[in-house]
């Protein structure tokens, strides 16, 4: 039998980093005149990081037996964290913004961090995916600077199969390193033609070699000698190889040369029998029925709710939906019960409510990232958020959808032991039961906007009941971990 007492353990550790005794590492973190000096002992940093256990077996003890590491490119607020992290094997993200934490993945990749790193990623894949498609170029270069970095590669490459035109027609295309054009061009599910990828290859060619003419007219033998040879690195990459492609006739016989007449005079005639396309599939939604996804809100719905989750300023069509709805719970006005949603969403994350409104059309809701959580006492709690949302949808006489971010993210979400309510002041909110018009309101405080038409409010408040309601779970589609 095993006693195991693993949270006081981290917490004695962690108490170490304030103990000024025995310490004999002093680390120096930034850059002057803001650095900051952090203690620390070398038997925890060697067997806790390899990149400390290498560094320190080449630094020598000053006269006090005490070792100096400088670390100039690393800010103090994340170092910080990878600390905490090597000596109590903690690493709380609650209070951080989403761009800090994607940052620390990296700087825990530097420290040789492998557990932490993966963790990271996972936790930023299944948690902030809409952030990460928000910033795709960015975590698309970060993320193929390193060969380890596989799951958010992984990730990267299977939104790139799917969403091909958006990568090849980003602005930065032409700018990615070799190794990311490798690893998505061999990808045999790639949706895109045979021939629309390798114009896209040769686009990125001409522009690796900066020192080429702007007009292919004006190209001479070695012009096109280089930019083969600069191809060449790119294709015969022996991960490509191994597919059963023909991209080593592109470089071995007349197939090269009629790609180039091609890219050079779009309407000449070229003599190469045209290479079989990829595998193409088929268009899928995700799983939702008529009767399994809503009885209140439609495709075109759902869609519109996910570009808002992705901060997309062009809504998705249905078949580019990224995200899958998953009802968890479902009802009518006599039916919802405060226990009813305690018990099937407390601490669920990625929640969206819909409710329609008792006399008229309007389709009420909620998106909540970050989840409930019930209190254990008759007190309330405020939860950070600065992805939440409430709106309206279009639908019937009403004819535009609102969409209202949260404008004061220390009060997006309030925790109670009625029921989902959003906001300081209840910018939406259900209170324990739908059948009565004073137990649903709406009001505009911690969000940006009001969601119902302004004769609906009475002063600043609007109440309502509710015919119907739906709750669901959402999930990334490219994921295929989830029930």
């Amino acid at each position: 039998m095993k006693l195991k007492h693993l949270e006081k353990l981290s917490s004695n550790y962690l108490e170490l980093l304030n103990d000024n005794e025995d310490f004999n590492v002093i680390i120096n973190v930034g850059d002057s005149p803001n650095i900051k000096s952090f203690q620390a002992h070398s038997a925890i940093l060697r067997y806790r990081s390899l990149y400390f256990h290498d560094k320190l077996a080449n630094v020598i003890k000053d006269n006090n037996n005490i070792k100096t590491i400088n670390l100039k490119n690393v800010l103090t607020e994340h170092f910080e964290v990878i600390l905490k992290y090597i000596y109590g094997g903690v690493c709380l993200l609650e209070d951080f913004e989403t761009s800090f934490i994607f940052e620390l993945t990296f700087i825990a990749h530097e420290f040789l961090l492998n557990e932490l790193t993966k963790n990271l990623e996972t936790y930023l894949i299944e948690s902030k995916s809409s952030w990460l498609r928000l910033h795709y170029s960015r975590v698309y270069q970060k993320s193929f600077q390193n060969a380890k970095l596989h799951v958010f590669q992984k990730w990267c490459n299977d939104n790139i199969v799917k969403y091909p035109d958006k990568f090849f027609g980003s602005e930065d295309f032409t700018s990615i390193k070799e190794n990311a054009l490798v690893s998505i061009i061999k990808r045999d599910h790639l949706q895109m033609s045979e021939v629309k990828i390798w114009k896209h290859v040769i686009e990125w060619g001409v522009a690796q070699n900066s020192d080429l003419p702007l007009d292919l007219e004006d190209w001479t033998n070695e012009n096109f000698l280089t930019f083969k040879n600069a191809l060449k690195i790119c294709c015969l990459i022996s991960d490509i190889i191994d597919n059963v492609r023909p991209y080593q006739q592109i470089l071995e016989n007349d197939l090269w040369d009629d790609i180039l007449i091609k890219f050079m005079s779009p309407s000449r005639q070229i003599g190469s029998i045209i290479l079989p396309p990829r595998t193409i599939l088929k268009p899928k939604l995700p799983t939702r029925t008529t009767e399994l996804f809503s009885l209140i809100i439609s495709e075109a719905h759902a869609a519109e709710i996910a570009s808002w989750i992705d901060r997309k300023k062009k809504i998705y069509s249905i078949t580019n939906n990224p995200y899958e709805f998953k009802l968890i719970l479902r009802g009518t006005r006599d039916g919802f019960t405060a226990d009813s949603f305690w018990k099937l969403c407390d601490k669920q994350r990625h929640l969206i409510i819909v409710m329609k409104i008792k006399g008229t059309d309007e389709i009420l809701g909620e998106y909540n990232p970050i989840g409930w959580v019930k209190p254990t006492t008759v007190g309330v709690e405020y939860k950070y958020c600065n992805d939440s949302f409430i709106f309206s949808l279009k639908n019937g006489t009403i004819q535009n959808s609102i969409l209202s971010r949260v404008k004061n993210s220390k009060y997006a979400i309030f925790c109670n032991p009625y029921g989902p309510y959003f906001g300081q002041n209840f910018d939406l909110a259900m209170y324990r039961t739908f059948n009565e018009v004073g137990n649903c309101w709406s009001r505009q405080n911690s969000y940006e906007k009001r969601i119902r038409d302004a004769s609906k409010y009475v002063k600043s408040t609007s109440q309502f009941s509710v015919d119907e309601y739906e709750i669901f779970q959402i999930f990334d589609i490219l994921r295929s971990d989830h029930n």
